[in-house]
């Protein structure tokens, strides 16, 4: 076997003779490989010595953090600097340093905690010598844990006077400057500890996400329904046409398929007797990425006994109408520059061939004619395979000329049977369904129907899916038996409905793209 040549690490110089420096070095190997090296990181990791050298360490765990800076906000930012300065407490407060000013003896400098920003002021008159040598060498971007007393600056500012400061975690990376921060997207979705560090927009869409899940179980626990949890791996992907990823369980040596949807199995629950569930559920299809999809993405699906899709549409605006009261303060919602009015019974309700007709601007006689519709959506630029059935060219013909259009709410009910393997037919027209989707700006918020509880029809609509699968379109239902095994032991007559839990929050934060309102969006491999 040949000997390879092994890479030569580069050369780090520092301007430090410390003894600690060896320990940062293969931190900085690897950055200079993979990044480059810069001044700044190297004058940060000499800084970092001279603590040590003086015995500070630069990860300890021994303090506690006592306020939160929103509470202190609260509970001193009425006070003027008279009715301060006759207060005795001392506020403890732990956080990232986000700026800094420092004039020779004299520092000022911004601390930032998950609740907000205040200002400290350390001087060295009013603290210990370790402290003294700490402010020294700190950095915008250390954690720090302060102690001392309130006062307003001759500006009106309310700032905390340290009389304590302890390095709690030293940031051994420079945060982006003030007033450019991160402005490529990729790499504000790729570094989002960063991002939520230096974007105060980025925080607050994450906050209000945080509180849009909270007020979606308010109102479906209020409403009597119970949250259960479901298999997120599966032996068979159920509930969604989607294509599914797979993985492989090495024990049982068994496929298995990442959960595309809930569904089946929260209607097992109904066939068990539970009249009310929901589950906030993460869901994986293997497909497209765009502002709108991500392969990774929540939503909400719940099930209601008892219950029709006409139900479904009034809880539905009774839902967004109230978390949006609660997130943005009003049924009215800004979009893109556009109002959304969400206040119940402005709704609009308008069945799927109405919609073709009334929105897309498309004639009976035209949609229902084969030839004419197929060619249209080729020239429109769409694919179409020679197998494809007109109920589904009728779709792309919806998503083609009105889906785009639905800027207010819109339902759009009694969709094809023949593209809603789950849904129930329709008494009076057997070729539709009891199904709604919902539309705001432009895309599907959610999926609804009234459930079809017949076992020998929903076998017969499995039959048919797998033949499209077998005929290679890869986002076919598969044929559960076990479900079909559940029907047959008698589910109740009842509803379902899915809320997409990222557009929802699109729209309540006003965020054009997905990637904006996912922590962490899939993105390709950066190392």
């Amino acid at each position: 076997m040949e000997d390879r040549e092994k890479k030569k690490k580069p050369a780090i110089r520092l301007s430090t003779k410390s003894p600690h420096a060896a320990y940062f070095m293969p931190m900085l190997e690897s950055i200079a490989a993979r990044e480059g090296l810069n001044e700044v990181l190297k004058h940060r990791v000499s800084k970092a010595c001279d603590l040590l050298d003086a015995g500070v360490p630069l990860f300890p765990n021994n303090f506690r953090k006592q306020h939160h800076i929103a509470a202190v906000l609260e509970d001193f930012g009425p006070l003027d600097a008279e009715a301060l300065a006759g207060r005795k407490d001392v506020v403890v407060l732990a956080g990232r340093i986000v700026s800094w000013r420092s004039f020779g003896k004299v520092a000022f400098f911004h601390l930032m905690d998950d609740s907000g920003r205040i200002q400290c002021y350390a001087t060295k008159k009013n603290i210990d010598e370790r402290s003294s040598l700490v402010v020294k060498k700190l950095e915008v971007g250390d954690i720090v844990g302060v102690s001392g007393r309130l006062f307003r600056t001759k500006t009106g500012e309310l700032t905390l006077n340290c009389v304590g400061v302890t390095l709690l975690t030293r940031s051994m990376r420079p945060l982006p400057e003030k007033y450019h921060g991160l402005k490529d997207m990729e790499t504000r979705y790729r570094q989002r500890y960063v991002d939520l560090i230096v974007t105060p927009r980025a925080r607050e869409v994450f906050q209000k996400r945080s509180l849009i899940v909270h007020e979606f179980r308010v109102v479906m626990e209020e409403a009597g329904f119970m949250e259960v949890e479901t298999p997120m791996m599966q032996p068979l992907p159920g509930g969604a046409t989607a294509r599914p990823f797979t993985t492989h369980h090495n024990t049982l040596d068994l496929r298995l398929y990442m959960r595309v949807a809930p569904e089946l199995y929260l209607k097992r629950l109904l066939v068990a007797g539970f009249e009310k569930v929901f589950e906030l559920n993460r869901n994986f299809r293997n497909e497209g990425i765009d502002t709108r999809h991500n392969p990774e993405f929540t939503m909400c699906e719940f099930y209601w006994a008892y219950a029709t899709f006409e139900d479904l549409m009034d809880f539905t605006e009774k839902l967004f109408a109230h978390i949006a009261v609660r997130v943005c303060g009003s049924c009215v919602v800004t979009y893109q520059g556009q109002k959304i009015d969400l206040t119940p019974g402005r709704w609009k309700r308008l069945s799927f061939y109405d919609s073709l007709t009334q929105i897309g601007g498309h004639a009976a006689d035209f949609y229902n004619n084969y030839a004419k519709v197929r060619n249209y959506i080729r020239e429109r630029g769409e694919k179409i395979t020679e197998k494809e059935s007109l109920q589904k060219l009728h779709a792309k013909l919806f998503d083609l000329d009105v889906e785009d259009k639905l800027v207010q709410p819109h339902f759009i009910y009694h969709y094809p049977t023949e593209i809603s393997p789950l849904s129930r037919r329709n008494n009076d027209r057997p070729e539709l369904t009891d199904r709604f989707e919902l539309f705001i700006t432009g895309r599907e918020m959610s999926n609804a129907f009234s459930e079809l509880n017949d076992p020998v029809d929903q076998r017969l609509r499995f039959e048919e899916q797998a033949l499209e699968k077998e005929a290679g379109d890869e986002d076919a239902h598969s044929l559960d038996e076990d479900y079909l095994r559940a029907l047959e032991y008698g589910m109740p007559p009842a509803a379902g409905q899915g809320v997409g839990i990222d557009r929802l929050v699109m729209l309540l934060t006003d965020s054009p793209s997905i990637r904006e309102v996912i922590l962490f969006p899939l993105l390709r491999p950066e190392f």
